[in-house]
């Protein structure tokens, strides 16, 4: 199979209703698509991204209206969210109905649904009378594509073709949200932040973002997002050494090589370092480094999120 990138979202259509599997773009990172409503399109999903079964998938779906067959209920906190933050980068998670296959949910009785605003994959969505089942387009455990190319690069071969939308506007997986008795959950880190959601909730909401064996959503296991060279933690101490890499906030420190270093913000605001957090990390482990060594945000608003992924992408080589 020759994979090819596009921007004809007719051909996309006719490659979802013909039950492939696809590359999309969204505003939090690229998505690897299929028919949610047909199981074995689902599984196919599973087997391209080597994912285990246990580890659900996200509907998307272009609005709430759309979402109502394939929702038991919606909770009034949630739709407080859904009013601010959707169509975007927030996920809930939801009683299903049947007509969701368990492939998605992993079996549970609760689906996580989304509403993304990329406009090129809404237009898609309304080119079809199903919702679309993504995961990241990535392989499993592997850091998350934000540009049609690095899908390619990670899934070649694999699937006859890719939207090309753009690199994405957020770059961090979406925040994932559900009901814990009358009030909001986390269940993901993502590119709102709890300052966001508690401003319109009255509130903070608790995280429960940890799940090995059967995770609730996507994002919950203890490894996730790593590049293949080992990442570890900067610190104060740490020199610069030949045949390694340095990725810095915003400013490159005295003594280290420019040309073994890569910033993530010209500013570091962290809108801006959560938007290139995963295509440096992908673009530093393409350098054939020995390792890569990370500076550490501030653990507040966004930094929050960041640190997450950094905390499972380390995790692998700790």
């Amino acid at each position: 199979m020759i994979t090819k990138i596009t921007t004809d979202i007719v051909q996309a259509a006719n490659a979802l209703k013909e039950n492939q599997v696809i590359g999309i773009p969204t505003e939090t990172v690229y998505g690897l698509a299929a028919n949610a409503l047909c199981p074995k399109a689902v599984s196919n999903i599973f087997s391209v991204k080597q994912r285990p079964s246990s580890n659900p998938l996200i509907l998307h779906v272009a609005n709430l209206q759309q979402a109502e067959a394939y929702i038991q209920e919606f909770h009034d906190e949630l739709k407080v969210l859904y009013k601010q933050f959707s169509p975007g980068p927030i996920t809930f998670l939801v009683p299903k109905t049947a007509l969701v296959p368990d492939e998605i949910t992993s079996g549970s009785s609760l689906v996580a649904v989304r509403f993304p605003s990329h406009p090129l994959f809404l237009a898609l969505l309304n080119q079809l009378d199903f919702p679309v089942a993504a995961p990241s387009a990535n392989k499993y455990g592997s850091v998350s594509p934000t540009r049609a190319e690095e899908v390619l690069a990670q899934l070649n071969g694999e699937i006859p073709l890719i939207l090309d939308g753009g690199s994405c506007q957020y770059g961090l997986e979406s925040t994932i949200v559900g009901m814990d008795g009358d009030r909001v959950i986390v269940y993901r880190l993502g590119s709102i932040d709890l300052d966001e959601l508690s401003a319109h909730l009255g509130y903070i909401p608790k995280v429960k973002n940890q799940a090995e064996h059967s995770p609730l959503a996507p994002g919950m296991v203890k490894y996730h997002y790593a590049t293949k060279t080992p990442l570890h933690y900067l610190t104060k101490e740490l020199k610069s050494e030949e045949n390694t890499g340095y990725i810095f906030i915003h400013t490159i420190p005295e003594g280290f090589p420019s040309e073994q270093c890569m910033t993530l913000s010209s500013t570091g605001d962290l809108r801006d370092v959560a938007r290139n957090l995963y295509h440096t990390l992908i673009t530093m482990d393409e350098c054939g480094f020995q390792a890569i060594y990370i500076e550490k945000p501030l653990a507040k608003g966004l930094g929050l999120t960041i640190l997450d992924r950094l905390k499972r992408a380390t995790a692998k080589f700790n």
